[in-house]
């Protein structure tokens, strides 16, 4: 089969899933999750935060709220008949407690998740999540925020969600990372913090496959969390950066059913990773029509022409950047021009590494297969 002939028959095709799980399914999970909802209505609060007041501060009516409980509940893959229970999660949403620890990274995750100078209802959500442990934000440092860690860590035992960011160097017994005074290595640190951890939540490419760290020819030994953690439930959230909505999908996913979300193979969760960029992305009506930018500022690019034929990797790259997009939904990559460069992916930096070119595809070059659909990862390496 030829590289144009390969590329019309799947690249052309959708990779979709079945969102609609049955009635009986439904029903069963609605009344499972207002049971969660009610329990956790009896727990005190960790913090003092009052989500409408919040929301109120900022200029959002109730109106807004429920346009936004509207887009989530869509967004988690449920029917409409869960707005309530959604709407109803963020009441009790600052009775979960989170510890956020950081490793082999560049805070990207932390400042896509915190970052507020054009705040969406996502953003302000997350700001009254019970946050009990972030090196980045916490006041205190030294042996007060190892004290703080250790306090979190026993108050909430088996109730809270740790989420990790950042890769963790194993080479020469994890020298290559160590914290605290006693040297803690990373990876001794996250098996510790982890032990007692509800599920863990790998943010950022680097904490869920390595991400650049892990680059050939990977000197520190960088891996992922669910190379190391085997005995909890992990949910990963690839991309440089995450996408704060994923992030905040899985905890609302996780107090209202008190469960992690359905996952694929490479523990992403369907509701953000179940569907390839190609088959969202705007520009795909040109891709189909066979209408390419074929050098960058040609007539193509300003049409907004698909951006394949300059090394777009939205056709092997599963993530909901299209519809959730960033800086309050106004953009995302291939919107602003810039093809799609395959974050999410396992070994994006080595396996998509010439960014500029398509890649030929022959049976030859194709050893591996991506294990969530019949599409397979194309190395790029040596061929262009």
């Amino acid at each position: 089969m030829s590289d144009l002939e390969y590329r019309k028959k799947v690249y052309s095709s959708l990779a979709t899933i079945n969102t609609n799980k049955g009635e009986s399914y439904y029903r069963k999970l609605l009344s499972k999750c207002q049971k969660r909802i009610d329990k956790l209505k009896k727990r005190p609060a960790f913090n003092n935060e009052n989500y409408m007041q919040t929301l109120g501060e900022e200029g959002y009516n109730r109106r807004d709220f429920i346009k936004w409980v509207s887009a989530t509940t869509a967004a988690l893959m449920l029917p409409g008949s869960f707005e309530p229970l959604v709407a109803q999660t963020i009441e009790v949403i600052n009775r979960v407690p989170v510890i956020w620890v950081n490793f082999q990274d560049c805070a990207g995750n932390s400042e896509a998740l915190l970052r507020a100078d054009a705040p969406t209802v996502d953003e302000l959500i997350l700001d009254i999540i019970s946050l009990e442990f972030h090196e980045l934000l916490m006041a205190p440092s030294g042996d007060a925020a190892e004290t703080q860690l250790e306090d979190a860590m026993r108050e909430f035992k088996g109730d809270y969600l740790l989420f990790v960011e950042g890769s963790i160097p194993l080479a020469e017994n994890g020298v290559y990372g160590t914290i605290g005074a006693s040297g803690e290595t990373y990876v001794d640190h996250l098996k510790r913090v982890a032990a007692d951890a509800a599920a863990i939540v790998a943010v950022g490419t680097c904490a869920t496959f390595g991400g650049v760290p892990a680059a050939a020819p990977n000197p520190t030994g960088a891996t992922g969390v669910m190379s190391i953690i085997k005995d909890k439930p992990i949910i990963n959230i690839p991309a440089c950066p995450a996408n704060p909505a994923n992030m905040l999908g899985v905890i609302l996913m996780y107090a209202m059913s008190g469960e992690i979300p359905e996952l694929d193979a490479l523990k992403r969760p369907l509701f953000a990773f179940g569907r390839r960029i190609h088959d969202a992305c705007e520009r795909r009506v040109h891709f189909d029509a066979g209408n390419f930018v074929e050098a960058w500022g040609d007539e193509g690019a300003k049409l907004g022409y698909c951006l394949y034929k300059m090394g777009c990797k939205g056709p092997v790259t599963f993530n909901n950047c299209p519809t959730t997009k960033f800086n309050k939904g106004a953009s995302w990559p291939v919107a602003a021009g810039h093809g799609c460069i395959g974050c999410s992916e396992p070994g994006f930096f080595d396996k998509f590494q010439r960014f500029e070119a398509p890649t030929p595809y022959n049976k030859s070059n194709n050893p591996a297969a991506d294990p969530i659909s019949d599409i397979p990862f194309i190395s790029t390496v040596g061929l262009i």
